[in-house]
């Protein structure tokens, strides 16, 4: 399984458009010059108020530079001043000019609105009964608005991918969302620059620039990014890598981009970066060969050699259960072993791997075993998981040589079933003494940790006491019933 990609940023926020700005009848807004907003897609970033003569120090560009023309004492720009405070403007990246009339001006200076026509620049009126804070507001308004949109885009795009990647063809599943989703062409290539699948459509010019920017990113050299964009024509291209370093990418060609696309195109690199990491390489189809033979009756011992390593810990894992974030566990712990069974998801890791915790799993962990101590490693890892669960802890390591591997396990389980028989009907007293037990007794740390009163602890420990006849005060009896909850 490849390396799990880092989950993308959210979407950035998108601009206003000037001309939502401009749709606001409380505002009162007109455009006097300028190419038309609507036609020229001008988008506003922000909002800057300034009355110097040279504001281009001051802007970052993408700005609505909103003035009442203090600096302007000549209204009919006989030396040029105008035309230079428009050039300077430009030059500084503004998208348009409001310039609010009264109490300085009663009208916007007929020198302004020629030097904006001539560069270009939107020019806004602003009306007397609208303040600049108002207008500013409003932008701030319009952005949040287009804000939750975008967000609410990208978290349905990003729900789609998760459940197309659950569907028995996961790949086209993801690919064909994703198209959809950003109304273009998806298509997922091999380490040699093949189309493997796709999704969607696209200019074939298009299509071949895009596989010719997939080259960035597959290349195997150390400074290889892990994205890259380009345009071709009127069409935008994006190449992303998938993880793992063996050479599949990601290429994405589209009419338009929206601010939340490379975020929704982040979520499917990482469903098929782990999609991806099911295809075989060499080691991979000696772990299948193995694995069949296996299930074909070979010993053990004649088949570990494939599975490419001598020893190995065995996971079992309680989380979310679903096939996606098993994958994604089983990449956290860098294996492609991983089996999700019923409520539990067990791992076969490599015992050279450190087994770290995994937030939002709780893991028990084996000692490391060979490939004929696998049936043994894996009640190891059922009693870790069990401890770690009624500890709260994020993860347990079964250490070799404990005591519990001095006995039989048959036998051991059939004590445990004696011992616990009284209780084997009330999995809640059962789990309460297992809690209790593991945090030494304590009423207020097992309250806590199991989210009751620890009035209804007392109850419940006073019931387990009363059914299996025993003294829980008694160390003996304590460890002989820990042994039996940890079976």
């Amino acid at each position: 399984m490849p390396d799990s990609p880092a989950p993308p940023p959210a979407p950035p926020t998108p601009p206003v458009p000037l001309a939502a700005l401009l749709a606001r009848e409380d505002l009162g807004l007109r455009q006097l010059a300028g190419p038309e907003a609507r036609a020229a897609g001008t988008a506003v970033q922000w909002v800057h108020t300034s009355e110097m003569a040279d504001p281009y120090p001051y802007l970052l560009g993408g700005e609505l530079l909103l003035t009442a023309g203090v600096h302007i004492t000549d209204p009919a720009d006989t030396e040029g001043s105008l035309d230079a405070y428009v050039a300077r403007i430009v030059a500084a990246g503004g998208a348009a000019l409001g310039f609010g009339v009264a109490p300085v001006h009663d009208t916007v200076p007929r020198a302004l609105l020629a030097a904006c026509d001539r560069y270009g620049l939107p020019l806004v009126e602003v009306p007397r009964r609208t303040t600049f804070s108002g207008v500013a507001r409003a932008v701030w308004q319009l952005m949040a608005e287009a804000r939750h949109a975008e967000l609410r885009r990208v978290t349905e795009a990003q729900q789609g991918l998760a459940t197309a990647a659950a569907r028995t063809d996961p790949v086209p599943a993801v690919l064909r969302q994703l198209a959809s989703r950003l109304g273009g062409l998806a298509v997922l290539y091999g380490p040699d620059g093949t189309e493997l699948q796709s999704a969607g459509r696209t200019r074939e010019t298009a299509r071949d620039a895009l596989r010719d920017l997939t080259g960035v990113v597959r290349r195997a050299a150390p400074a290889t990014p892990a994205s890259a964009a380009d345009t071709a024509g009127a069409t935008h291209l994006a190449a992303y890598a998938l993880g793992g370093g063996r050479g599949f990418a990601l290429g994405v060609a589209t009419d338009r981009r929206e601010p939340g696309d490379h975020t929704i195109a982040g979520a499917a690199v990482v469903l098929l970066s782990l999609l991806t990491g099911e295809h075989q390489s060499t080691s991979e189809a000696a772990r299948s060969a193995a694995l069949v033979r296996l299930l074909l009756g070979a010993p053990a011992d004649t088949v570990g050699a494939l599975l490419g390593t001598d020893t190995w810990t065995v996971v079992h894992a309680r989380g979310d259960r679903t096939p996606l974030s098993a994958s994604a566990l089983a990449a956290a712990l860098g294996t492609a072993l991983v089996d999700l069974d019923g409520d539990l998801v067990r791992l076969l890791v490599p015992a050279d791997r450190d087994i770290a915790p995994v937030e939002g799993w709780t893991l028990g962990a084996s000692a490391p075993a060979a490939v004929a101590g696998l049936a043994a490693a894996d009640a190891q890892a059922a009693r870790a998981v069990r401890r770690a669960g009624a500890t709260r802890t994020p993860l347990v390591r079964q250490h070799a040589n404990g005591v519990a591997d001095l006995i039989a396990p048959e036998e051991a389980d059939a004590h445990a079933r004696a011992l616990l028989s009284p209780l084997s009907d009330n999995e809640t007293l059962k789990s309460t003494l297992r809690t209790w037990l593991s945090l030494h007794g304590s009423w207020d740390r097992t309250a806590t940790a199991l989210g009751v009163h620890r009035n209804t602890i007392r109850q419940r420990i006073t019931r387990c006491t009363t059914l299996l006849n025993s003294d829980l005060n008694d160390p003996d009896v304590r460890m002989e019933l820990w042994f039996a909850l940890s079976r």
